[in-house]
Formats: structure tokens, C-alpha cells, sequence
């Protein structure tokens, strides 16, 4: 075993061999220099964790070359020499720091966090996933895990300060993913567990007038697949709009004219059924003609598709994209509304803000207007809840199936009826289909 002072000259000097070869500093115990047999040098400490009953173990500095000279050689090896005589070992410290590096990077994390726990815990996981890329990643990048502070979430959250819904979202999400990192021993402790969440949108309680609801209708029919239809039918049926948006062919069934929404897609978790009044069926019909010419016969009836989503722009994944439809939708409005100001010779009014789960509430509204008893609403929109929750709810084992039907059948024609009155050229009255 040779060795000397692990200089330039010495490192420089060493001859080439057969076999790997070594030169062991006589100044710094462990420092050493190894040479391969293809003549390729590095800088190595080697060491003993426990004693000298313990196994001897070697950590490698570096090649030699730029950066590693042995000054800087030796000086790591000094360093590396002090955390021994501490009880640390310098292979540990160093694994932890590449798996920090790498594994624990809050942009590979989030990865892992998605595949880890949202897709088989969050119903909703895509847009977890998507709010975690579009608006933390960017701040927190590579940021390893244990080093995020409450201060650099403070800073993805102060991003979204225009938009509370969206800031308490990712609140949640980010505590989740922190929380989940914590029980998977790849965090102490999550920086933000005693931080307050963000304070959340002020309740809404939008609803448009009959007059607005015939205005976005007629607006609507000049939109086109997928979201004119898709508007329409979010209208007329209440329902949520991403139960909308993913809507399938074998949830839907024209000679019992409803829509089955299964609980896996429920945002309550709780299978769904929903009568379709004479308006939904129209509409249906339109997409089944227009998506499949084949599904129309001579005698007017429409089959329709056996598979397949409704509202979809690949072919493979619901349609998305909702903020744009929505902006073009509000343009189509305002384009409507000024035309209407400059026919009648009146001063133009812009809609007041709304928004697309307005139509939600708007229906709600309209079931109570209308003389619908209240708890048949709330079948009607799946809500657990109010007469439907606690006691109520364990021995209430009715569906409401005829009342979900005659109200939402009350709520067609009294949309047909804004359609009609307000353009008695574009809407002719529709009539229930009636079963042979």
C-alpha cells in the first residue's frame, strides 16, 4: 500500500498499473488517491463509523482534475474527517442531500404526491394536480421539501389573491400533500400546520332573471358543440357543471328519458338520477344527430350512442376549457343585448357578473317559484342536506322519482316559455314525448 503527501507532483507521478491502484496520504488519515487501470483518478476518504470493530467505509470526493485538486481534495477531506468525529456519517449526509436534490424537490414531489395519494383519495385529482403545476410549481420549483418555509407558501398564495376560491383551494392541497409528506417520514413537520386558511369567496346568491336566462339561451344557440349545447342543458336539467361536462352515452337512456349519475362522479358521492324534460331531450337528440347522422331514422326518432362522452373535443376526456367558453359566451351576450339597445333605439345595458353555476342556483329558485316543495329540490339537485341529512336522511328511503319528473318538467316548460317570449322565430314549444 503506497504512501506519501498527496500533492500535484505525486498525483501527477503515480504510474500507470494493471489493477487499481492506491496512494494513501501520511499526513490526513483516510485521505487517498485511486487510480483505475485505465489511468482515471479520484479523491477518496475512507473511514470507520463505530470503531475499529466497525467496517471500513470509503466515500469518493471527486475526480481529480477541475475542481478537484488536492488541495481542495484534502480540505473536503478535513471536513469530512470533523463529521466522522461527530458521529455522522459523510455517505448518510451525503444520500440525504441528493435525495433532497431530487426526490424531495417540490417539483418532483408534487408527482409523486398525484400518483401517491390524490388519484385514489381526490375525486376531483386532475384538478389538484393541475392547480399544484399552474401555480406553485413555478414559485417553489426545485425547492427541496424539509427547506419550503410558511413564507414561500405565503408567496404561491399571494399569487392568487384575486382569485379566494382558487387561494383556498390550494391551501388545502398544499396542507394535504405537506400533511402526507409528514406521514411518509419524508418531512418533520409541515411548515403550515397551525397556518390559517385563507379566507374564501363571499357566498353568492346570483340569480338571473327570467329575462337574463332567455338572453344567455338565445346567445348560446349561436355557439355551437360542445358548449352551447352544454349551457343549454345545465340550464334546463340544474345539475353541476362538471356532471354536465362529463357526461356519457350509457348514462342516458331515451325510452326511460332519464341520466343515471354514477356516484363515482357525483360530487356528493351518492348515485344520481335525473328525469329529462322535453327540453334535455331535445337537446340530446340535436347531439345525437349531429355527433352520429346515422342515429336519425325516417320516422323522426333519434337513438342514441350507446358509448361514449357527450361533450368532448379529443374523443378521450370531457371537454374543458370552461373559462373560454364562458368569455365567449359573455361576448355573445353583450354582442346580443347591444344589438337588441340598437334595434329598440335604447340606451345598451350590460348583464351584471354571473357566473356559470348561477344556473344552479337560478333553478333552485325557479323549483321554489314555481310551487315545488322543498325537499323535492333538493332531490332534484343531489343535495344531502337540509329535510335530506341527519335523522331524515338514515330513515327517508324515498327517491323522488315522480316528483324529480313533474318538477323538472314545471322547470322546462317554464324555460320554453322565456325562449318563446323571447324570440317567438327561434324556439317552437316542445312536447313530451309520450311512451307508446
Amino acid at each position: 500500500m503506497a504512501t506519501g503527501k498527496i500533492t500535484k507532483r505525486s498525483v501527477d507521478a503515480m504510474a500507470k498499473s494493471e489493477r487499481t491502484e492506491f496512494l494513501w496520504d501520511d499526513e490526513l488519515s483516510g485521505f487517498g488517491l485511486r487510480m483505475t487501470s485505465n489511468n482515471a483518478k479520484s479523491y477518496v476518504y475512507q473511514y470507520r463509523m463505530g470503531g475499529r470493530e466497525a467496517v471500513k467505509k470509503r466515500y469518493t470526493i471527486g475526480k481529480h482534475g477541475s475542481p478537484w485538486t488536492p488541495d481542495l481534495a484534502r480540505a473536503e477531506a478535513k471536513r469530512l474527517a470533523l463529521l466522522v468525529g461527530q458521529g455522522i456519517d459523510p455517505a448518510g449526509v451525503d444520500k440525504e442531500r441528493r435525495r433532497q436534490a431530487v426526490d424531495l424537490a417540490f417539483a418532483s414531489y408534487v408527482g409523486l404526491f398525484v400518483d401517491g395519494y390524490l388519484k385514489s383519495h381526490w375525486k376531483d385529482w386532475q384538478q389538484g394536480k393541475s392547480l399544484l403545476e399552474r401555480e406553485a410549481v413555478p414559485v417553489l420549483l426545485r425547492t427541496p421539501l424539509p427547506l419550503i418555509k410558511r413564507s414561500d407558501v405565503v408567496a404561491v398564495l399571494d399569487r392568487l389573491t384575486d382569485r379566494p376560491a382558487v387561494a383556498k383551494l390550494m391551501h388545502a392541497t398544499l396542507r394535504k400533500m405537506l400533511k402526507w409528506a409528514v406521514s411518509r417520514g419524508d418531512l418533520e413537520r409541515s411548515p403550515i400546520e397551525e397556518m390559517d386558511a385563507p379566507t374564501g369567496p363571499a357566498a353568492r346568491d346570483r340569480v338571473l332573471e327570467d329575462s337574463e336566462l332567455a338572453t344567455i339561451w338565445r346567445a348560446s344557440l349561436g355557439m355551437g358543440y360542445p358548449f352551447g349545447p352544454m349551457y343549454r342543458l345545465l340550464i334546463v336539467t340544474g345539475q353541476r357543471r362538471e356532471e354536465i361536462a362529463g357526461l356519457d352515452w350509457r348514462e342516458l337512456n331515451r325510452d326511460s328519458e332519464t341520466w343515471t349519475l354514477p356516484a363515482a362522479r357525483a360530487k356528493n358521492g351518492k348515485a344520481h338520477i335525473v328525469p329529462l324534460n322535453a327540453l334535455a331531450i331535445a337537446e340530446l337528440d340535436s347531439l345525437a344527430v349531429l355527433l352520429a347522422p346515422a342515429t336519425a331514422n325516417d320516422g323522426g326518432e333519434v337513438a342514441w350512442p350507446q358509448r361514449g362522452l357527450v361533450f368532448t373535443t379529443t374523443g378521450k376526456t370531457s371537454v374543458s376549457g370552461h373559462s373560454r367558453g364562458k368569455s365567449r359566451l359573455d361576448r355573445d351576450v353583450a354582442l346580443l343585448l347591444k344589438a337588441e339597445a340598437e334595434h329598440d333605439s335604447t340606451e345598451y345595458h350590460p348583464m351584471p357578473d354571473w357566473r356559470i353555476h348561477d344556473f344552479r342556483r337560478t333553478a333552485a329558485t325557479g323549483f321554489q317559484r314555481l310551487g315545488v316543495r322543498f325537499e323535492v329540490t333538493e332531490a332534484v339537485l343531489n343535495h344531502i342536506s337540509g329535510a335530506r341529512s341527519g335523522v331524515a336522511g338514515v330513515y327517508q328511503r324515498h327517491d323522488w322519482k315522480e316528483e324529480k319528473r313533474t318538477a323538472l318538467d314545471v322547470w322546462g316548460r317554464h324555460v320554453s316559455g322565456l325562449i318563446v317570449v323571447a324570440d317567438q322565430s327561434n324556439v317552437t314549444q316542445i312536447k313530451r314525448r309520450v311512451a307508446p
